[in-house]
């Protein structure tokens, strides 16, 4: 690991508290950055602690675009100018197309889409008016899911949600290109988190590796999106889910 392949920028992750953004935050740390983390859940005031000097938190409810602006407004000027965003922050929302509310339905469509065009429409400012100052343009990074292209009954509002991520991902990239501003996905699989319940067994009989990812793998290929060795990729969606997509049938 290259310590210091991120000296001198300045990564913000959302949902950092916890579980892979957390992750994603101490594998930016561990390799020079310095990192806002942004949260609702006041634990990331720890998990910043946690990391040091490096980091900082700042709460903020990502489906709020006035809540998202002032804590950019709040930035410390040693993260103020933003290299690398990493829209990770979701809920997960269950319920199938009979059960849903319309309530928890944008729920999830204001935390995890809208959250994530907000942090993205603003950043993505800042890095077009530096990358024109003729500085590095930035990266934006978004956290999809497998349920971006699989679907699951229980869980209509997230699988659109993240659906819908996949092609703002597309269309970003697109539109930020001509600035030198890379807009990319990774969509994980089963990951071992604290809000996952899901049994071992049912992860092995459609996962091919047999076993949950770990938040530390999925960080390792966000970080290896936002370092120059990726710099020719934008638009795209990686994924991270130990064969499953590629499974035509159950594993065991």
């Amino acid at each position: 690991m290259d310590k210091k392949r991120f000296h001198d920028k300045v990564a913000v992750i959302t949902g950092a508290a916890r579980g892979i953004g957390f992750a994603c935050a101490e594998r930016f740390i561990s390799e020079g950055a310095r990192v806002a983390l942004i949260d609702i859940d006041e634990k990331g005031a720890d998990a910043a602690r946690k990391l040091g000097s490096g980091a900082v938190f700042l709460k903020c409810d990502v489906g709020e675009r006035a809540q998202i602006e002032s804590a950019i407004a709040r930035f410390p000027k040693t993260h103020a100018d933003v290299d690398i965003l990493v829209n990770n922050a979701a809920v997960p929302c269950r319920g199938d197309i009979l059960a849903l509310t319309e309530e928890d339905f944008l729920h999830a469509l204001k935390v995890n889409l809208l959250g994530a065009f907000h942090f993205s429409q603003l950043c993505a400012r800042q890095m077009m008016q530096r990358a024109c100052e003729g500085n590095p343009p930035g990266t934006i990074i978004n956290i999809g899911s497998i349920n971006s292209v699989l679907a699951m009954p229980e869980a209509t509002a997230y699988c659109a949600s993240k659906g819908a991520l996949l092609q703002l991902t597309r269309a970003s990239a697109l539109a930020l290109a001509p600035y030198g501003i890379r807009v990319n996905a990774v969509g994980p699989g089963s990951v071992a988190t604290e809000r996952n319940t899901e049994s071992l067994g049912r992860v092995s009989a459609r996962t091919p590796l047999g076993r949950f990812g770990t938040p530390e793998e999925i960080a390792g290929v966000v970080a290896f999106l936002a370092s120059p060795d990726a710099a020719y990729i934008t638009g795209e969606i990686i994924y991270v889910d130990g064969g499953r997509l590629v499974l035509n049938y159950t594993a065991r």
